[in-house]
């Protein structure tokens, strides 16, 4: 099975602080001496280059103002900046004046700038040959051995031209994904999921995203994380695989699942005889009430004023016994959305878990005519939940928190894509997706059982885990110490980087903009399965989170990430992806004197078709051409005219000229 990562999903890893020293350089050389610009930009490049999203930002303003001779000094920047909106974003002007603060000297800029250009000519020889290594991994025959022998001369020769074009990825489909990394899992979690992996002959993923689940029904609102003051995130996570359908998910989910309704059963029977007793005593003072009542009715010559006295003060007696609710940690999935909003009301922290989509059905609207997606949004963020339809015993609650856990067909998903306002609403947004290959027809026949101390351990482990968290009797903040608060920042940083439009994440901004905070959900789920399996200590798990834990939850998001991009290319629940197609079919097309567009501009592709009427219309797809490496923007250059900066222009890649050219739409 293949573990390599999508080719376009960029993967968490530091840049040397040297860089960053050396991109501050090359902004404040520009900025103490503007007649560096061209010189510096030149030597550049790419503004692409700059590894920091601020710098990167910052150095396409500097260079617009230059193009249109226009003087720049950090006032004047701060200024077109602000004006843009990107002022806040890139740390305000006093960030300006610290990069000219912390350059020795603007004579040395194109020194600094040669240090930022090779930084970026390194992570393009890197990504080029993790692409070869992973193309190597995945082949199969010899066939697929030549292919990779064929693409390791094409980038080398574009390494040594410096111009690298990765193959472009087709739009609505993906290239080979990656397996769960289950070694980022606890222990006792990793094995029992190559265990049941093994047992049942199915991609790891569905067993590791639903022990993923399992946690967070464990955890889900009832410890918190903090990464920051101000910044905090619930434990509760949206988790679905998507497999075909005999793909054996249901052995998959009972093997995962098995604590969870266990513990959950021990709950309703262990309250089973406090909830009779309250309902007795409750019966016997409404009976009372109904005894006064009627005595009042059989003697209308009793003191009236005494025996409505005896009467409300029987009823406020009945009113004070608190019937509790059989415990529950568990909804099925087949349930309405209007009672998963009335259970939650109940009981708070709760988690629909099904082998099937049955919830997914719910959400669109099967009982209803159009979708009920308010409970599902609200839930996941731990929002105020109210509801009219609330009754007195189910009161207004705050912080729900809703775990999902599904494993539905992919059909499924592509459904729930095209439910109004799936999208624009936010729910796509809020899962975690997976979607293994199918392993139908390659199962082994006999498989070895699942060991029993492996199977012993998770149970033992989730088990003491859900009882921990179901004894708490308010949530309970976890907090992060400096070094995982740092780790958070760099991905913010990462993830940042990867919004822009020429970056792998930049149509899906939407779930892109949760990533890192699933990240840090995902680490706190970690965290504790880390420590509830230590015998020394049952508050070990108190503890300040580590940022070891949170390297090992952006290892499992990058998987995800990875995922993520294949299903929404896959239900197309992005409105940029006709308009993609429709555009990448006229770069196919010859022009009248036979050859093809090497170079294309926004105002060209508007004139295209008459599906666009303006540059605006046009621009989300050609965003998502260039994520999926069919494009290239390249900076406009200096003309020496003022006035309006030029357009940017697009680079086609060269595949898109050629008879053997991949199939875009495959």
């Amino acid at each position: 099975m293949s573990t390599e990562y999508a080719p376009n999903v960029v993967q968490f890893r530091p840049e040397p602080a040297d860089v960053k020293a050396a991109e501050q350089a090359v902004i404040g050389a520009a900025l103490l001496d503007p007649a560096q610009i061209p010189a510096l930009a030149a030597q550049l490049g790419d503004p692409s280059a700059f590894y920091h999203p601020a710098h990167e930002t910052i150095w396409r303003t500097i260079t617009r103002m230059a193009c249109g001779e226009r003087p720049v000094d950090p006032m004047l920047l701060a200024g077109v900046l602000r004006a843009q909106g990107d002022l806040g974003r890139v740390g305000g002007p006093g960030y300006l004046h610290a990069c000219v603060e912390a350059t020795p000297t603007a004579a040395n800029g194109d020194y600094y700038a040669e240090i930022v250009r090779l930084a970026a000519e390194r992570r393009r020889i890197g990504t080029a040959t993790s692409r070869l290594a992973n193309m190597a991994m995945a082949g199969e025959d010899q066939a697929d051995l030549d292919a990779v022998r064929t693409a390791a001369l094409s980038m080398l020769a574009d390494l040594a031209a410096g111009d690298t074009w990765l193959d472009p990825v087709p739009l609505g489909s993906h290239g080979a994904l990656p397996t769960f990394p289950t070694h980022a899992l606890p222990g006792w979690v990793g094995a029992y999921v190559g265990a049941v992996a093994e047992f049942t002959q199915t991609p790891p993923d569905a067993a590791a995203t639903m022990a993923l689940a399992a946690l967070s029904t464990a955890a889900g609102g009832r410890v918190n994380v903090e990464i920051r003051p101000g910044w905090r995130e619930q434990s509760n996570l949206y988790l679905t695989c998507a497999m075909p359908p005999a793909s054996r998910k249901s052995d998959v989910f009972a093997f995962t699942m098995g604590p969870v309704y266990k513990v959950e059963a021990e709950l309703q029977a262990g309250a089973r005889a406090v909830i009779i007793e309250a309902e007795t005593a409750k019966d016997a003072a409404l009976a009372e009430v109904d005894a006064l009542m009627a005595k009042a009715r059989k003697n209308p010559d009793l003191d009236r004023t005494r025996l409505v006295a005896e009467i409300s003060a029987a009823k406020m007696l009945a009113e004070e016994i608190t019937v509790p609710p059989t415990p529950r940690l568990t909804l099925s999935g087949d349930i309405t959305p209007e009672t998963v909003t009335s259970q939650l009301a109940i009981h708070r922290c709760l988690a629909a878990l099904s082998p099937e989509g049955d919830l997914f059905d719910s959400m669109v609207g099967r009982y209803s005519s159009k979708p009920n997606l308010g409970v599902f949004l609200q839930a996941h963020k731990g929002e105020r939940l109210q509801s009219d339809r609330i009754t007195r015993e189910q009161p207004t609650v705050d912080k729900p928190a809703l775990t999902i856990g599904v494993t539905p067909q992919p059909a499924v998903l592509q459904e729930l894509g095209t439910a109004p306002g799936a999208r624009d609403r936010g729910l796509l947004a809020r899962f975690l997706y997976s979607l293994p290959p199918s392993n139908l027809g390659y199962r082994k026949v006999r498989t070895a059982p699942i060991p029993e101390k492996v199977a012993n351990a998770y149970d033992r482990n989730l088990t003491r885990l859900l009882r921990a968290m179901t004894d708490l009797t308010e949530p309970v903040t976890v907090l992060m110490d400096q070094a995982a608060d740092l780790a958070i920042e760099r991905l913010q940083e990462r993830v940042e980087v990867q919004l822009r439009p020429d970056q792998p994440l930049a149509h899906i901004k939407d779930w892109a903009g949760k990533l890192v905070g699933h990240i840090t959900r995902i680490a706190v789920l970690l965290h504790l399965a880390d420590h509830i399996a230590s015998d020394r200590d049952s508050n070990a798990w108190r503890a300040g989170l580590e940022a070891a834990t949170v390297d090992r939850a952006a290892e499992i998001a990058d998987y995800y990430t990875a995922h993520t991009l294949a299903v929404f290319d896959l239900i197309a629940a992005d409105p940029a992806t006709e308009d993609a197609h429709a555009l990448l079919q006229w770069l196919q097309r010859p022009k009248k004197d036979g050859t093809h567009r090497t170079h294309i501009k926004a105002h060209d592709a508007v004139a295209s078709s008459r599906r666009f009427k303006k540059v605006a219309d046009v621009e989300p797809a050609l965003h998502l051409l260039a994520q999926h490496g069919w494009l290239r923007t390249d900076q406009p250059t200096a003309n020496g005219q003022r006035g309006r900066p030029q357009a940017v222009t697009y680079r086609v890649h060269p595949a898109v000229s050629t008879p053997t050219a991949p199939d875009a739409t495959a």
